[in-house]
C-alpha cells in the first residue's frame, strides 16, 4: 500500500515543504494539498518547491476543480512541473466545495468534471484536446513520455459511476470499512461495464489519522476532538446528496447520510481545522468510522482491512496538533507493519 500526506497550504509555505520532506523520509510516496484559492496559498507554486526539495514524492491537489482555472492552464501547470521534475504529479479533481462556494459560486456539475478530465489528461500527456467550439490545441513544447493521471473524488452514485468509467483513480474521503467496500465496488462495477480493467483504477482512501500512546478513554477523546472537523467537511458533500436524492434513498447508503440530521450550517473560515465549531454535531461513532485513531496496532489493523477491500493508497489528513508525531509514527511503525 502507498501512503500519502495531505496538508493545507497555510503560510509559511516553508513548513508545508518541510513536512513533505519529513513524509518522504518516512516512506510516504505522495504529497497532497487542499486547493482553495481564497482560503489558502496557491498550491502549484508550493508544489514546485516540494518537488525540488524531495527526490521521489508525487504531488497533487486533493482536490482541484474545473471552475477556478481554465483547463488548459491547469494542464499546462501540471505538464510544466512534470517536465521539470519527471512525471511526479497527479491531478486530483472534484466538484470544488470550498473553492467554489467561498468565491460565491456553485460547485461544478459532473458533466463539467467529465469534460475537464478529458482535456486536462490529454493536454498534460502531450495529446490534442478540444477546448470547445472546435478549438483544438496541443502543447508544442511537451516532450515524449509525458503523462498526467487524473483521479476523481466521489461519493454519490453518478459520481462513482463516472469515476469508474473515466478516471485513472478514485479518491474516497473517508475510511469507513462498510462505505469503502460499497463505493469501491460501485467504481469497479462501472469500470467493468465500460469495458475497462477495474484494477486499472487506483483507489485512494483519504482520512485523518491520529496516533495515540494507548487506547485509554482520555487519549481517544483527545484524538476524536482533533479529528472531528473531518465529519463536518464530509457533511458538506453528504448534505448535497441528501438534497438531491432525499433521506433514506436506495441510491445513497444511510451509513453515509444519517449523521448529518443535526447539522445546522457551515462556516468555511474553519474549514478543515481542528476545533471547528460547526462540527459539534458529528458523533464519536462517525469520527471512529471515518478516521483512523488510536494506538499503532489499531491503525495497522484498519489499514490492512482497507487494503483487503482494494485500497491502493491511504492518504493521511494531517491537520491536528500532532503533525510531526503522526508522520514519524507512520514511518517508524505503521507503514513497515502494513507493508511487511
Amino acid at each position: 500500500m502507498d501512503f500519502g500526506l495531505v496538508l493545507q497550504t497555510d503560510p509559511p509555505a516553508s513548513r508545508v515543504i518541510t513536512l513533505m520532506q519529513r513524509a518522504e523520509h518516512n516512506g510516504f510516496t505522495h504529497g497532497w494539498t487542499f486547493d482553495s484559492a481564497v482560503l489558502w496559498q496557491e498550491p502549484f507554486v508550493i508544489y514546485s518547491q516540494i518537488l525540488a526539495a524531495t527526490e521521489r514524492l508525487t504531488v497533487g491537489p486533493m482536490v482541484t476543480n474545473p471552475g477556478t482555472r481554465t483547463w488548459e492552464v491547469t494542464a499546462s501547470t501540471f505538464a510544466t512541473l512534470n517536465d521539470m521534475f519527471g512525471n511526479r504529479t497527479v491531478c486530483g479533481i472534484g466538484r470544488g466545495d470550498s473553492a467554489m462556494r467561498v468565491a460565491g459560486r456553485k460547485p461544478n456539475t459532473l458533466a463539467r468534471i467529465s469534460e475537464a478530465m478529458k482535456v486536462i489528461r490529454a493536454l498534460g500527456s502531450g495529446d490534442e484536446a478540444d477546448l470547445g467550439g472546435g478549438t483544438v490545441v496541443r502543447f508544442p513544447w511537451i516532450k515524449p513520455g509525458a503523462r498526467l493521471p487524473v483521479w476523481m473524488a466521489a461519493y454519490g452514485p453518478k459520481a462513482l459511476k463516472m469515476a469508474g468509467e473515466e478516471a485513472d483513480g478514485f479518491i474516497l474521503q473517508l475510511s469507513d470499512l462498510y462505505l469503502t467496500e460499497y463505493m469501491v465496488k460501485a467504481v469497479r462495477d462501472a469500470a467493468a461495464a465500460a469495458g475497462r480493467d477495474p484494477a486499472e483504477v487506483t483507489v485512494c482512501v483519504a482520512a485523518p489519522a491520529y496516533v495515540t500512546e494507548d487506547d485509554s478513554p482520555a487519549a481517544l477523546a483527545h484524538a476524536r476532538e482533533q479529528c472531528r472537523w473531518f465529519g463536518g467537511m464530509v457533511g458538506n458533500h453528504v448534505a448535497d446528496l441528501v438534497a438531491k436524492y432525499g433521506e433514506h434513498s436506495a441510491q445513497v447508503p444511510d451509513a453515509l447520510t444519517d449523521y448529518i440530521k443535526a447539522r445546522e450550517g457551515y462556516d468555511y473560515s474553519h474549514h478543515g481545522r481542528a476545533g471547528n465549531p460547526d462540527t459539534q454535531f458529528v458523533p464519536d461513532e462517525i469520527v471512529d468510522r471515518f478516521c483512523v485513531i488510536g494506538p499503532v496496532e489499531r491503525h495497522v489493523e484498519k489499514l490492512n482491512a482497507l487494503r483487503e477491500l482494494g485500497v491502493d493508497q491511504f492518504a493521511v489528513y494531517d491537520m491536528h496538533d500532532a503533525q510531526e508525531a503522526v508522520i514519524d509514527a507512520y514511518g517508524q511503525h505503521v507503514i513497515p507493519a502494513v507493508n511487511a
